[in-house]
Formats: C-alpha cells, sequence, structure tokens
C-alpha cells in the first residue's frame, strides 16, 4: 500500500535502507555476548533451601486459620469438660431422664426401625 502511494518521496531512502545491511564486527559481536552471559550469571537466583519439617507440616495443616480454628476448639472442649452446662451435667452424671426415649425424627414414624 505504501509503494502504491508515496506522498513525501520517502521510498527511495526505505529501500537504500533495505539494500544497506551492515554486519556487525567480530569484536563487538564478542563484547555484547560476553556482557549478556555476565548480565545471566548476575541473575541466577541462588538454589532455595529445602523447607523444614515444621514449615511443610504449617502448610499442609493450613497456617494461620486452620491452627487458630483448632486451638478455640481445643479450648471450649477443655472449657466444656472443666465445667459443663447443666444439661450434660446431669448426663455425665449418670441420671439420663430417660433419653433414650427421645425421638429425634418424629416425622418419620417407624420407618427406621427394623424389626
Amino acid at each position: 500500500m505504501t509503494d502504491k502511494h508515496d506522498e513525501f518521496g520517502l521510498n527511495a531512502y526505505f529501500d537504500a535502507g533495505r539494500k544497506a545491511t551492515k554486519v556487525p564486527s567480530d569484536d563487538l559481536m564478542a563484547r555484547v555476548l560476553a556482557d549478556a552471559e555476565a548480565q545471566q550469571m548476575a541473575n541466577v537466583p541462588a538454589p532455595a533451601a529445602q523447607p523444614g519439617l515444621f514449615t511443610s507440616l504449617w502448610a499442609a495443616i493450613g497456617g494461620w486459620p486452620t491452627v487458630a480454628g483448632m486451638a478455640t476448639a481445643t479450648l471450649v472442649g477443655i472449657w466444656i469438660g472443666i465445667s459443663p452446662p447443666a444439661p450434660l451435667e446431669e448426663i455425665i452424671a449418670g441420671n439420663t431422664l430417660d433419653t433414650y426415649l427421645v425421638d429425634l425424627l418424629p416425622a418419620f414414624g417407624d420407618d427406621f426401625v427394623e424389626g
């Protein structure tokens, strides 16, 4: 498209630029390649250290959020174990008050009873 319409008369300059190919000297290429190799060696990262056992375990568990949840559940379990609520105290003491007779699924009737 530019060959058909040369508004500024630049096609002659572009053609001359395409024909004039200069090959860089061997000395220049050697210096460029040496500089490139030096830059590559300067940017090589050090080998990463292997993570320790604790770090691997910490990552496998899930980090802070998981450990916080487990610690909370542990403390609540200890708290309930030391000072249980009133309904649990009766069950723990052996006064079950016939809790085994409570129907947990009254809407289903006797469909699940074998016999």
